[in-house]
């Protein structure tokens, strides 16, 4: 597995991602990019790039990394981060900082939201890895929390082996959930077993699926890093799960039963968002020509049509098809983005961009066009 562990390690990365003097302000990777104000995208889908969306500064509000990002039904945008003096941060759509709370989670990874009753409801994943005050990574086992909007804490979900679902042996890291229909949460265990794992809405345990000691291929996942339900066909929701080092989604029942893949070559993609017909999902890093990863710096944007066809790839080439396969996608020349790591969207289709080791950089606004 590729492992945040070891891609710092053989790139070098990993003090390029050490906190920013607190005597300045955000130094955006884009500042001194030549592309910044052009138009990116493809088709019916291209957009401006707004580098400076996120009015804050590190004086106030310091970023590690910007991990990612919902909204909530007042339309206020909720990112999470790996910075414990402000782990959420809560905009309005100006940009403009509304909130800002979370102090316990070094490894703040994932974050879902859902609705109960009328009320907003967060699911956040700290995945275990942390950085100490020297910039360097660390690995501890992983949590779920599930709050309000407020921060106040609901319950959590801890390691597996407590109650008998992993071996002593089975690390636990998870990366990220989503929340089904009648409230089941399931969880990607994307940094540690590699399952996905469903507990009822109260977070007791169901079953478990995936894993990468499965003998069958189509059901095991290789970095099991997002997970989203697919509301697309009303009658049966589906669920579709990250296997990025496969680089592709794969689809299964919401009982864990496999449907299908959608091959992605060269795309190292976190997590499906689903909007509307359209999924979306930040590339982290993607393919040389050659197949080989190219690592740090190569990042950018791919959206799905209904028929779960590249037709977008903000900061990548032009998705090209030949009888009717996917060719291989890389981020374009002039680099855009370094690792993008989650989007999330607007009802006016405006993407706003987190990016995982991007020199503590904000999130990036594309604005649609």
């Amino acid at each position: 597995m590729i492992s945040r562990r070891n891609f710092l390690k053989n790139t070098g990365m990993a003090t390029a991602i050490s906190m920013a003097s607190s005597s300045v302000a955000f130094s955006h990777p884009l500042a001194h990019s030549n592309i910044a104000d052009e138009i990116i995208g493809h088709g019916d889908y291209k957009y401006k790039v707004d580098k400076a969306w996120a009015k804050i500064s590190v004086n106030s509000n310091p970023l590690f990394n910007c991990h990612e990002m919902v909204q909530d039904s007042k339309g206020r945008l909720i990112m999470l981060g790996d910075h414990t003096q402000n782990n959420i941060l809560i905009f309005d759509k100006s940009g403009k900082l509304l909130d800002n709370w979370g102090t316990a989670w070094p490894g703040g990874h994932g974050l879902s939201i859902s609705k109960e009753g009328g009320e907003d409801f967060l699911l956040i994943v700290d995945c275990g890895w942390y950085q100490n005050k020297s910039g360097v990574w660390n690995a501890q086992a992983g949590q779920v929390i599930k709050t309000d909007l407020n921060g106040r804490i609901i319950f959590s979900i801890g390691h597996p082996k407590t109650i008998g679902v992993y071996k002593d042996d089975e690390k636990f890291m998870p990366t990220e959930t989503a929340i089904g229909p009648n409230g089941d949460i399931y969880v990607a265990d994307g940094y540690g077993s590699d399952y996905i794992i469903q507990y009822n809405s109260k977070g007791q345990y169901i079953r478990h699926f995936g894993g990468r000691k499965n003998t069958n291929p189509d059901w095991n996942l290789r970095c099991a890093h997002g997970v989203a339900i697919d509301y697309r066909n009303k009658s049966m929701p589906t669920l579709i799960c990250t296997s990025r080092e496969e680089n592709c989604f794969k689809v299964f029942t919401l009982d864990g039963k496999f449907i299908r893949r959608i091959d992605l070559p060269g795309m190292h993609v976190c997590r499906p968002v689903m909007d509307g017909e359209n999924i979306y999902a930040g590339v982290c890093w993607s393919n040389d020509d050659a197949g080989k990863m190219i690592g740090g710096n190569s990042g950018f944007v791919t959206i799905l049509d209904a028929s779960n066809k590249v037709i977008s790839n903000p900061g990548g080439n032009a998705p090209v098809y030949k009888n009717n396969v996917l060719q291989a996608t890389m981020q374009a020349p002039g680099q855009m983005f370094q690792h993008c790591h989650d989007v999330c969207i607007d009802e006016d289709k405006n993407i706003y961009v987190c990016q995982w080791n991007a020199n503590n950089s904000s999130p990036i606004k594309l604005t649609r066009v």
